[in-house]
């Protein structure tokens, strides 16, 4: 007996027409986005399309794009090519964009121009998890990452060498010119007028090159001075604030005060032009930045460097390799891995980080958590002092620690002992401190692990500080998108209420 076949008429017809609900599984992630996006406040998305000039293609609805977005992200897909081609192929980009195809320069260009927007749906998640009671805020661990930026750590370059490699090119462009008019000379004398030779592609070549390093150059000199007359202008706030404390006797306030009436001349002397007012303060003011080394005349140091394709980033140390990197910040809450803040910067190390980040915590939630866990990269006494004013229970490692998580005996060491050490390292040792702090691998670093490995986010998209924040809170809602998607998927139904 013939075994027969389901059937298979890959050119029937539909019977009936199609309906995208039938495409996807009930409870599919793309289902669950179209619904998302009905709670989603995209008012500064619509508010900046609707302020264009009406005139022209219709633009493609904002709740569309921003749909392909999330589900991209969510499943990571980044690029633009990508989505474009999946808005052919994949039934779940289909189904949300009915139908539609925009072309990849249109994701491109929605994704950057609201990209700042897309950022702030980061919040907005944040609170669905909550109302949802995925978040609790028992425990919050805090971590970073060296995310690799949009640039090659091979296009950066030191003061010293962009000095040295200026008297080179400008000796070659000057060798070129001597060249071309010896070898001119030779063919007019073998051939008359009309020779063939033409340096000129290699003098331009060289031009260009020198043209940007004296840009690049001009930047972090400005970058610098700018860093010095803050530092300055700290330094003068202090002073006056000393020459106002009516403790300290006469002379020592007279002295306070001659000495921020100078820091602030100092501080003038790098302005440009007095009249224009320094831009206003942005939302991540609070996150340290790294400035590359200068003198105290305002001046880079030869070792300083900048980066000809992304000069915000900087070269850090990842894994035992140095890479051309941002320095990522996440906050944790331990009872469904629910990112709760988080924030970029170009700071190497993280001991500043842990301030900014609680109040990000605090500003995103409304709410204080029970206590927080955070590596020895975050230790400092006043950020220790901060965690404690503010309500919670810091537990941050002082050290290294054994396999069997014990504290390594570092601190017996005379330099690495002061008070704040000493007294977390004491609460750590207990049966309390050492059951809090082993419970911040398993909340944190599995979150970094589903970024990186399983969603394929090894390395920002765009160039710069502020655009790379923005992606990097894009790439965070999602995260919590999915977890909220889970949670509501594998969460039994509610019981009907008893007559």
């Amino acid at each position: 007996m013939v075994k027969s076949y389901r059937p298979y008429s890959p050119e029937q017809s539909y019977l009936l027409p199609p309906s995208p609900r039938e495409w996807l599984p009930a409870g599919h992630l793309a289902y669950f986005i179209l619904g998302l996006l009905g709670e989603l406040d995209l008012g500064a998305i619509e508010r900046a399309v609707q302020a264009k000039d009406p005139r022209g293609e219709r633009p493609y609805s904002p709740q569309m794009m921003t749909s392909l977005l999330l589900y991209a992200y969510a499943t990571g897909v980044y690029s633009s090519r990508r989505i474009a081609r999946a808005c052919v192929e994949d039934v779940a980009f289909r189904v949300l964009a009915a139908g539609e195809q925009p072309h990849f320069t249109t994701m491109n260009q929605f994704r950057a121009a609201h990209l700042e927007a897309l950022s702030g749906l980061f919040v907005q998640v944040v609170k669905a998890c909550q109302s949802e009671g995925l978040v609790r805020l028992g425990h919050v661990a805090i971590d970073g990452t060296k995310m690799k930026a949009n640039a090659s750590k091979h296009k950066a370059m030191s003061y010293e060498r962009m000095q040295k490699d200026d008297v080179r090119l400008r000796a070659e462009i000057q060798e070129w010119f001597e060249r071309a008019q010896a070898i001119d000379e030779e063919e007019d004398k073998a051939e008359g007028d009309g020779g063939t030779y033409d340096p000129q592609e290699e003098i331009r070549r060289r031009e260009e090159r020198l043209a940007k390093m004296a840009r690049v150059r001009e930047a972090l000199k400005k970058e610098v001075a700018e860093a010095r007359a803050a530092r300055l202008r700290e330094q003068a706030e202090e002073l006056r604030k000393k020459a106002e404390d009516m403790t300290r006797t006469p002379s020592k306030r007279a002295e306070a005060a001659t000495l921020a009436k100078k820091r602030d001349h100092q501080a003038s002397l790098f302005d440009d032009d007095d009249d224009i007012d320094p831009p206003p303060p942005s939302a991540d003011a609070d996150l340290p930045r790294n400035v590359p080394p200068h003198r105290p005349d305002g001046t880079p140091k030869p070792e300083a460097q900048r980066n000809f394709t992304d000069p915000d980033s900087r070269i850090m140390l990842r894994d035992g390799a140095f890479i051309q990197a941002y320095n990522a910040q996440l906050a944790v809450d331990e009872e469904h891995q629910i990112i709760v803040a988080a924030a970029v910067s170009n700071q190497a190390p993280d001991a500043q980080y842990l301030e900014p980040m609680l109040r990000r915590m605090v500003q995103t939630c409304d709410a204080i958590p029970d206590r927080i866990t955070a590596d020895s990269g975050y230790f400092s006494a006043a950020s220790v002092h901060f965690a404690e004013h503010i309500g919670t229970e810091p537990f941050i490692s002082v050290g290294k620690h054994k396999n069997d998580g014990t504290q390594a005996d570092e601190l017996l060491l005379p330099q690495h002992r002061s008070a704040a050490k000493l007294e977390m390292r004491a609460l750590l040792d207990t049966e309390r401190g050492r059951q809090a702090y082993a419970r911040r691998k398993a909340t944190v670093e599995p979150v970094f692990g589903q970024i990186r490995a399983a969603r394929r986010f090894a390395q920002f998209s765009f160039r710069g500080l502020v655009k790379n924040r923005c992606e990097w809170l894009l790439v965070c809602a999602t995260h919590n998108v999915l977890k909220l998607w889970r949670a509501l998927r594998d969460r039994p139904p509610a019981l009907p209420a008893a007559a």
